[in-house]
């Protein structure tokens, strides 16, 4: 059984939402993680978790989002993860590519989402995209503050030393369809080197669809895809890398065991 440990259902429809997890079934994806990305969102993506056995979720506000609307405190988003359908806090972290919103509210809103972790004892998701130096700094000044804390690099796209320091601090690594992608050699050669026990797959559907389905909209059934490129790169039967994805993800998102 293969976990799409991240994915946003809120893209698809009421209508579609059955047959979307009629298809995962169908290609060995048994449980799915649906990603907060607003307060509101997050509130929604619940109520959609709460009518589906193997369906969980996660809340928080994406860098993305942080400057739309007033940042919860640490202690809103612990009560609402006192769910048990609420397996982690995020996605939240930093993201350099796009100039807004500021570095500042993007790492105010990074260190309330990693009080609320601590808090409520469940998994920090992790958005890091080009700002690799300073989720780093970021990390590693609430570790040495506070002490460590279990977190998840999700759709892992960066260099080699913020997956190394991950590993070092505690941390998993999750690969998407990025894996599959002709110019991805790099990451492909982390993912075949970081240690067994910290790596997981996901789609981030419907972004990011693998080879060989580039330009369709993904969802969670294409992590077969990036599951396949991640076995063959460990040497690893496709059911022997299923098996050691989803123990990785029990692992670390203990709610869901």
């Amino acid at each position: 059984m293969l976990i799409d440990s991240h994915c946003h259902l809120d893209y698809y429809s009421d209508a579609e939402l059955p047959e979307i997890l009629a298809r995962a079934a169908s290609a060995g994806v048994g449980a799915l993680v649906t990603i907060g990305t607003t307060m509101a969102q997050s509130r929604a993506i619940l109520l959609r978790a709460r009518a589906h056995a193997n369906l969980w979720c996660t809340i928080g506000v994406h860098p993305h989002h942080a400057a739309e609307a007033p940042l919860p405190t640490p202690e809103e988003l612990v009560a609402l993860a006192a769910d048990p359908k609420v397996i982690g806090i995020g996605e939240t972290g930093l993201d350099w590519f796009y100039k807004e919103p500021s570095p500042e509210i993007q790492e105010r809103n990074f260190r309330i989402h990693i009080a609320a972790a601590r808090a409520a004892g469940i998994p920090l998701v992790i958005h890091a995209r080009s700002a690799d130096a300073d989720v780093e700094r970021v990390l590693t000044d609430e570790i040495e503050t506070a002490g460590p804390f279990a977190f998840l690099l999700h759709c892992f796209s960066s260099g080699r030393r913020l997956a190394e320091f991950a590993i070092a601090s505690g941390g998993y690594v999750s690969f998407s369809g990025i894996l599959t992608f002709p110019k991805s050699q790099e990451i492909r050669e982390i993912a075949r080197d970081l240690p067994a026990d910290r790596v997981l797959v996901e789609t981030d559907a419907p972004y990011l669809a693998p080879v060989p389905l580039r330009g369709k909209r993904n969802e969670p059934a294409f992590v077969a895809h990036t599951a396949a490129m991640l076995a063959q790169l460990r040497g690893l039967e496709p059911a022997a890398l299923a098996d050691l994805t989803s123990a990785n993800f029990r692992r670390l998102f203990r709610k869901a065991a």
